[in-house]
């Protein structure tokens, strides 16, 4: 567990290293990663209506490519070797995108500035996405993934609904390549039914 000994060492020794070795990496080469949207063999309906996705908001320790590691709740650090392929928020709006247009429910889907004059927007907070270590699991851990999602109707911006998702995957790996594996087969579940939802609260 090549990132997880030093944090388990001592407290004050990550309080005062663990950091500093984070931020050491900050400007390195790291393998970048990304996720694939969800899918459906069978598209719903392609729907009237026009939604743009704004780009996520969240806490200072995901607004980030880095992949975030929380050991404690109140502790972040980040993968050694591994970063996604464009900031947390910015991946996730583009999966949000991609997966309303692959699964469909809206007869159009796109992002804030592209010039659409859309029926409905989304807004997304991410609480969680991140890696969190199995405290009664030695070598087992647990991608976590929570989207808070708000569908506006831009007629009279009235918010039509509210919703949580989340799902998690275990792995029994600290390898970058599995985290990441898990990281795809738990935001899978999330944005499936996230879009799920929207179209049927659009109506």
């Amino acid at each position: 567990m090549r990132w997880i000994i030093p944090l388990l060492v001592s407290m004050p020794l990550l309080t005062a290293c663990g950091a500093l070795s984070s931020l050491s990496k900050a400007g390195d080469d790291l393998d970048a990663y990304t996720l694939t949207a969800a899918t459906a063999a069978a598209p719903l309906a392609g729907g009237r209506r026009h939604l743009i996705v704004e780009l996520p908001t969240s806490a200072g320790a995901l607004a980030t490519d880095r992949i975030l590691i929380k050991p404690q709740p109140y502790q972040a650090q980040y993968l050694p070797d591994g970063r996604w392929s464009e900031p947390a928020p910015a991946l996730v709006q583009t999966l949000l995108v991609a997966s309303f247009q692959s699964l469909g429910g809206f007869a159009l889907v796109g992002r804030t500035g592209n010039g659409l004059n859309p029926d409905h927007t989304l807004m997304t907070e991410i609480q969680a996405f991140q890696v969190e270590p199995d405290a009664a699991r030695p070598g087992v851990f647990t991608v976590r993934i929570a989207l808070q999602l708000t569908l506006i109707q831009e007629s009279d911006r009235r918010i039509l609904a509210s919703r949580r998702f989340v799902a998690s995957q275990a792995v029994a790996s600290d390898a970058t390549d599995q985290l990441v594996a898990a990281f795809d087969r738990a935001v899978q579940v999330v944005l499936r039914d996230a879009v799920l939802w929207a179209a049927a609260q659009a109506g």
